[in-house]
């Protein structure tokens, strides 16, 4: 068990925070599958201090989902101390400042990663923040804005000095993104030298991974990103590529209901493109029922289609099947 705060965490294994992902449905089903607790996609400050519905909406969850974390971001510490007022009232576990988004429109206007290049000013953003609310207050970070200036060191110091209950670590740098390989090596540094709990971020691809990513760095728990999208089972330690066509068809059911009853049936089908593109990945023979499923306008139909797929066409793609396709790909250009 983890404790962030007074807040218990009873699994190490995480689905990370991402915009346009976790959303309440899909939090929904990792918490049901495993995953140790729910953050919310980030939100802007400056959507909560102004009282945006379209920002505090993305903080909507179920009470199955605690403990839940409210991630937000901004680059103005009157603004962000004001919206951790706001929706302290909303019934967070925790409030976490996001540190680490790479997207050049956040980071470099200050906010996500641009903070790194302020630790002294993160500091007080920090301690304003725990001085506000009563919940733990967390960051996320990334181990520097770019290889010139790793300053991890000082940035988890000013974090912890400041009021920082726990503090999630992504081993890339902002200039980075989501290219190149995390550096495990400086997410376990980071362990041996903080004082709070530490979870490490990037490239952990199955459930075992992220168990020996814990048992070698030292790490309290570990977030899952990319690998968990269209695939719930991994916070399970279920393997994806074992399941039948008929499994893999009920989880999309069972989150498309989720779907359709917290957007509505015509908002909710649209959202849930994304995620049934993500389930049918890396399978073989589904091309053509992938394109109707993200095209139609008709629950009816997304439901018929998967009802009339015949099972005996799915399996996982194998190393085979990219070579004929690329084969074919290359004799048509």
């Amino acid at each position: 068990m983890i404790k962030i705060g007074n807040v218990e965490i009873q699994n190490n294994i995480v689905l990370s925070p991402m915009a346009g992902v976790s959303d309440s449905p899909y939090r929904q089903l990792c918490r049901e599958m495993g995953s140790g607790f729910a953050y919310t996609e980030f939100v802007s400050t400056d959507g909560i201090s102004h009282h945006s519905k379209k920002s505090i909406d993305l903080f909507r969850f179920q009470e199955m989902e605690r403990p839940i974390s409210f991630q937000v971001f901004g680059n103005n510490l009157e603004i962000i101390t004001e919206a951790c007022r706001i929706i302290e009232d909303l019934g967070p576990d925790i409030i976490d400042l996001n540190m680490g988004c790479s997207v050049a429109k956040v980071s470099h206007r200050g906010s996500g990663a641009g903070l790194l290049r302020k630790p002294e000013y993160v500091g007080k953003i920090i301690e304003s923040m725990t001085k506000t609310v009563k919940v733990p207050i967390t960051a996320k970070i990334r181990i520097g804005w770019d290889h010139d200036s790793l300053n991890y060191r000082e940035i988890v110091h000013v974090l912890q000095e400041a009021g920082a209950q726990a503090i999630s670590v992504h081993g890339r740098t902002k200039s980075m993104a989501y290219t190149g390989f995390a550096d495990w090596n400086i997410i376990s540094e980071i362990k041996s030298f903080a004082k709070v709990p530490i979870f490490g971020n990037g490239d952990i691809h199955s459930y075992a991974q992220a168990k020996e990513r814990i048992k070698t760095s030292g790490v309290d728990g570990v977030l899952i990103g990319r690998s968990a999208i269209g695939n719930p089972w991994i916070f399970a330690n279920v393997d994806k590529s074992t399941l039948t066509f008929p499994e893999v068809r009920a989880m999309i059911f069972r989150h498309l209901d989720l779907m359709t009853n917290f957007y509505g049936e015509q908002l909710g089908l649209v959202l849930f493109r994304k995620h049934v593109a993500k389930y049918l990945k890396n399978y073989f023979g589904v091309s053509e029922l992938r394109h109707k499923l993200v095209t139609t306008p008709s629950l009816e139909d997304f439901v018929g289609y998967l009802n009339s797929f015949n099972p005996d066409h799915f399996r996982m793609e194998t190393e085979e099947d990219k070579e004929v396709l690329n084969c074919e790909t290359y004799a048509t250009v």
